[in-house]
Parts: structure tokens; C-alpha cells; sequence
């Protein structure tokens, strides 16, 4: 994977790409983690794939940008940087928040999608329950206490089979909350918060897709995933037997070849 910075209109974004393959894959990451999280699956794609991974502004080492990151103003973000890497048709897949990105970018960059895999991800906006929660989030941040997020978030992604297991992956993803910024977390609860829902849109967009969810999902549990299923008969469905939200860690063969099959379907 080469590294680099390229700009997103005046947004420097953070990029590594394999630079090789016919096809492209796109792999946005969830909320509180960075492009970091995809290091071991790039190399179940890669031999097939051409991959693109990026640090979306508020993680990683992307920039902040102002208060609110909206989930356009993300997807304008990779779309940018798509076009900056000279790359014109791709396949995007969004891990949770990234899935919010994935979708919003079916406004102005329709035309460039290939497909749209959906990854431990949902259609709909937030609840008012979920958005009290981010905004309980926010203030938990300002008052200086990210420690707290990093101590309990990354245990409730994983099934509980799994937790023993892939405790190195776990203490990783605890420190990437660690570090970062406090300014970009609130950003992008402000932008999750705003979000629309898009499930109808997705629908009958004529864009290929898939839903991959995990069985043990502690954010979205089995009967969550079964409306959007019945929503969207169109869309491809995989589960994950043994995974919760992290499948791509915790399944990441399985979850590896349906990216795949449905890249490969998309032609």
C-alpha cells in the first residue's frame, strides 16, 4: 500500500492505496476508529482488488473541519479524493458510520458507484433515543473523559465469543480512540446525529448491493437487520454466525468473499 496525502477540494486527506487491480474497492471506517482498522483485511482484497483506504477528516490523521462533520460533506470527501487519485468507477464499502458515508454519497457521486456493501451498517437515521445518546457522547467528551469511551466502546463490538480471542485487536482499538482528537469525535456525532435516512433511496438507486450483518450486533441487533431486510428486497443479505460489529476482524474470510462476489457481480 502506498501512502500519501491528496486534497479533497481544501480538505488534505490521508490515503494509502495498493494502486493495482481492475477494479476498485473503497474501504471507509467506522466511527472511532481510522484507516489503521483495515490493515490485515486489505490482504484477503488485494491479490484481486485494487484498494483504496483513507482516514476520514475528524480520525485518524485527517484534518478537522469545522464543527459539524455532515455525512455529505464526508462524502464529498472521498469522492474527491477518488477523483484526485484518477480512479472514476469504485466500489464502496462502509463499515457502521462509513455505511452513512457510503450512502450519502449516492447524492452527487451516483454515477461513480459500482456497488455499495453495507457493513454492520443501517439504512435509517438515528431514534431520538440514539441521538440523546450521542449528545450524552459529546458532552462526555467536553468534559474531558474520552478514557471513558476507550474503556468500554471496543469490548461491546465484538460477540462475546470473540472477546478472549481478539483482545490485541480490542487494546488497538482502544487506543485509536485514545488519540483521536476530541474536536473531530464531536464533529462527527454531530454529523451521525444529523443524518437522514436513506433506505428508500438505496433501494432504487440501481446501484448493486449488500447488507452484511453479524448475528451478535450489540448496535444492530437481528430485528433491526430483519426490517431493513423487508425494506429492500433488492439488496444482497450475508450473515456473520459468530460475529458482532467487527465481522471484518472477527469473520473476515467470510466477510472478504461476499465483498468480492459482489464486486465481481457488478461488472
Amino acid at each position: 500500500m502506498v501512502e500519501k496525502f491528496v486534497m479533497a477540494g481544501t480538505t488534505p486527506m490521508h490515503v494509502a492505496d495498493s494502486e493495482r487491480g481492475e477494479r476498485c474497492v473503497v474501504l471507509l471506517h467506522g466511527y472511532l476508529e481510522s484507516m489503521l482498522v483495515w490493515d490485515e483485511f486489505i490482504d484477503l482484497l488485494k491479490d484481486e482488488l485494487r484498494v483504496v483506504v483513507l482516514d476520514l477528516p475528524g480520525h485518524g490523521v485527517s484534518m478537522v473541519n469545522g464543527e459539524t462533520h455532515t455525512m455529505e460533506y464526508l462524502a464529498d470527501c472521498v469522492g474527491l479524493t477518488m477523483q484526485a487519485l484518477g480512479i472514476e468507477k469504485y466500489n464502496v464499502v462502509g463499515h457502521s458510520m462509513g455505511g452513512y458515508v457510503a450512502l450519502a454519497m449516492m447524492d452527487s457521486y451516483a454515477a461513480n458507484l459500482e456497488s455499495i456493501t453495507l457493513l454492520s451498517s443501517t439504512t435509517s437515521a438515528d431514534s431520538q433515543e440514539k441521538c440523546d445518546r450521542r449528545r450524552r457522547e459529546i458532552e462526555l467528551i467536553k468534559a474531558g473523559k474520552k478514557n471513558t469511551l476507550a474503556r468500554l466502546v471496543p469490548h461491546q463490538g465484538f460477540a462475546p465469543e470473540n472477546v478472549k480471542r481478539l483482545k490485541d485487536y480490542i487494546e488497538d482499538l482502544s487506543e485509536l480512540i485514545l488519540i483521536t482528537e476530541d474536536e473531530g469525535v464531536i464533529a462527527i456525532l454531530g454529523g451521525m446525529i444529523e443524518r437522514k435516512s436513506r433506505g428508500e433511496q438505496l433501494r432504487d438507486s440501481g446501484i448493486a448491493h449488500q447488507f452484511i450483518f453479524g448475528r451478535h450486533d450489540h448496535y444492530i441487533p437481528e430485528d433491526v437487520a430483519q426490517e431493513m431486510i423487508a425494506a429492500d428486497t433488492t439488496a444482497r443479505v450475508v450473515w456473520l454466525e459468530h460475529s458482532g460489529h467487527m465481522g471484518f476482524l472477527e469473520e473476515p474470510e467470510l466477510c472478504a468473499k461476499a465483498i468480492k462476489e459482489l464486486v465481481m457481480r457488478s461488472e
